[in-house]
């Protein structure tokens, strides 16, 4: 794909400046004006499938598509035409197809040193898909607070009203009126203790094996769906354990095997339902604006209809069900439990396949 220039030494102690770089999620490379590479951070080796050691020396321009339009840059940059540049184009890779990326070559401060920074379209769309749960997850946490709050003080008024009322009459219609407005008083309650549970429970933090919790919400998706339904176990048993609050994780997870058992009634009717659990160690993920060396992800995948289009991108948001009857409060419940373990809960769906991931950053 490219060939090394002669008199440019695979790593210099020029070059050694630059291994901060490695810290970043996106893609750099120090280059002389004619495009030979100082140095190559592991984000690029990572993305384009080739060895640091390999990068280093070469011509960077060769790497892509269109050569000209970055040597162009380069040259730019070099005489002091512009202090930074943007554009699009396309980086080939080792033995796969060539991926689309938003370039930014810009001046250090020395002449003789340019970076390049190349930021993968597809990772940006979902970084900022991840932005926006993040900030969502916040904005409901707030709404479902004040909401929950301002409906509970009137609701204990109609109730304790209620109660007085039916002390007062004698009629067994007019009692049964009262029963109605109690019961019904008593439901929103229920909902309101579950809107509020994640506030007032305080953050029990302790070691938690995610196999145990996973194995716990198995038994119980198992007892409750005793046939038509396979729950398919695929761990990692290498992931180690990690510092957490194991009965909010076991409620997060239990929420969304539930909500897929129930999306599933058709296929369990039928005899060949089917939720996998798995588990897999992340490494040098990115995710709520932050790089981790290694995190959890726990995936429960099942193989009922998806997720309908109408409630794609809102499935989080509370009250939102795409089940007849459901409250809406399941997945709400279970992002905000996997964010207070500054995690992220995101979610693939297509008919025949829906993949909730849950990923947790790992010590």
């Amino acid at each position: 794909m490219s060939l090394r220039i002669p008199g440019v030494p695979k790593l210099t102690s020029r070059a050694a400046r630059y291994r901060a770089f490695d810290l970043l999620a996106t893609l750099v490379a120090v280059v002389r004006p004619d495009g030979a590479v100082l140095f190559a951070n592991s984000a690029l080796e990572d993305a384009i499938g080739t060895s640091r050691r390999t990068i280093e020396g070469t011509s960077f321009i060769d790497f892509f598509t269109e050569p000209d339009v970055l040597r162009n840059a380069l040259d730019g940059a070099h005489g002091n035409v512009f202090a930074a540049l943007r554009y699009e184009a396309w980086v080939k890779r080792a033995n796969q197809d060539s991926f689309p990326v938003h370039v930014i070559v810009a001046q250090t401060d020395r002449r003789s040193e340019i970076v390049v920074e190349l930021l993968p379209l597809e990772q940006q769309v979902k970084q900022d898909r991840e932005e926006r749960l993040i900030d969502q997850a916040q904005a409901n946490k707030e709404l479902i607070r004040n909401l929950a709050h301002e409906i509970k003080n009137p609701l204990g008024g109609i109730r304790g009203a209620a109660q007085l009322l039916q002390m007062e009459v004698e009629s067994r219609d007019l009692i049964e009126y009262t029963q109605v407005i109690i019961h019904e008083a008593d439901r929103l309650q229920t909902l309101v203790d579950r809107l509020l549970a994640p506030h007032r429970r305080p953050h029990v933090v302790g070691d938690v094996n995610i196999h145990e919790v996973c194995e716990r919400v198995r038994s119980l998706i198992v007892a409750e769906f005793p046939r038509g339904l396979r729950v398919v176990r695929d761990y990692d048993t290498s992931i180690p354990e990690f510092r957490g609050d194991r009965e909010q994780l076991i409620q997060a997870v239990l929420n969304i095997t539930h909500n897929a058992a129930q999306a599933l009634s058709e296929r369990i009717a039928e005899g060949d339902g089917q939720i996998v659990l798995r588990t897999r160690i992340a490494r040098q993920i990115t995710f709520g604006k932050q790089r981790y060396r290694l995190a959890l992800e726990l995936h429960v995948i099942d193989n009922g209809p998806g997720v309908p289009d109408s409630i794609k991108d809102r499935i989080f948001y509370p009250l939102v069900s795409g089940r007849e009857g459901g409250s809406g409060l399941g997945l709400t419940l279970a992002q905000t439990f996997v964010q207070q373990h500054h995690g992220l809960i995101e979610c693939d769906s297509v008919p025949g396949r829906t993949d909730f991931k849950l990923l947790i950053p790992l010590p």
